[in-house]
């Protein structure tokens, strides 16, 4: 059973983009999609982490509205943040899920048990995936992994029940 989810965010939560408004601050734009999938896994009772090689209190604000309290922002050396992770909490790596889009995630997915990118994924990742999404970043990316996990591991239904 995945129990721990690794989320890039530039290209996987959101489509990728640095939008800058006039007086430079940085906009992103988040999936709701996403973040109803994402509020669902932890209330079932699993854990989430951000790890992204940018720093962005954007970043900080939508992990705290989500309640994700795992987040590591400025990030080269992903795989040994993993490390770390997997160290602390006690989680082998076949309990691990991630999602990347670039090949700054290749050191997080050979620290996972299974790996996920959006469709819209750079090509030289593709050897270290196991599930190429249809969905592009941040346009439900995250979503269509959580629920290619839960339908796996026959828990759409507890999934489901969330919300009747």
């Amino acid at each position: 059973m995945i129990k721990l989810l690794l989320l890039d965010v530039d290209g996987t939560l959101n489509e990728g983009k640095i939008i800058y408004n006039a007086d430079g601050q940085e906009i992103k734009h988040f999936n709701v999609k996403d973040g109803l999938a994402l509020s669902s896994w932890l209330e079932m009772g699993r854990k989430i982490a951000i790890i992204t090689g940018r720093k962005s209190s954007i970043v900080t604000q939508r992990a705290k509205e989500l309640n994700i309290p795992l987040v590591f922002q400025g990030i080269r050396d992903k795989a040994s943040v993993v490390k770390s992770i997997r160290k602390k909490y006690g989680y082998e790596k076949k309990e691990i899920a991630a999602i990347g889009d670039d090949v700054n995630d290749i050191g997080m997915f050979l620290e996972s048990g299974l790996c996920y990118a959006p469709y819209d994924c750079s090509w030289l990742i593709m050897p270290y995936i196991d599930h190429h999404l249809k969905s592009y970043g941040g346009c439900g990316a995250v979503r269509e992994m959580i629920e290619n996990i839960l339908l796996q591991e026959g828990c759409l239904n507890e999934f489901l029940a969330l919300w009747k």
